[in-house]
């Protein structure tokens, strides 16, 4: 019985220290959000298709779509321990995008709230 316990403890601790070590992933607004990336330079990507990203963007993101087959790897040069901002059209994308990168190794992940149709609202 006490090695159960003990094996129970073990496990639990081993737990907690690897989800402290996992990604701290935020969704926040728009005024913040803008407010964020215009600080300095900043990681900054669009996970919507080509074709969206067209139609209109924030100005300084990159588009990598997160429907493609090489999606985590057309991340590879940025920083993982920078902030990384994300966002898509209206939220779901880049909250399946996060958890892909948190896996990944990003250990800060900043989301749009409300994604691309937000920031376009807020900035008519």
């Amino acid at each position: 019985m006490k090695k159960i316990l003990v094996a129970v403890i073990l496990f639990l601790g081993v737990s907690a220290a690897f989800a402290q070590s996992s990604a701290e992933i935020s969704v926040i607004e728009v005024k913040e959000y803008d407010q964020k990336i215009k600080k300095k330079e900043v990681q900054l990507v669009d996970v919507r298709t080509p074709e969206e990203f067209k139609e209109g963007h924030i100005k300084g993101a990159r588009n990598i779509d997160f429907f493609s087959e090489d999606f985590i790897e057309q991340f590879q040069g940025m920083e993982k321990n920078e902030p990384l901002y994300i966002y898509c059209r209206s939220g779901n994308r880049s909250a399946k995008a996060s958890k892909k990168l948190s896996k990944a190794g990003f250990k800060k992940i900043i989301d749009l709230e409300g994604g691309y149709k937000a920031w376009a609202a807020e900035k008519k």
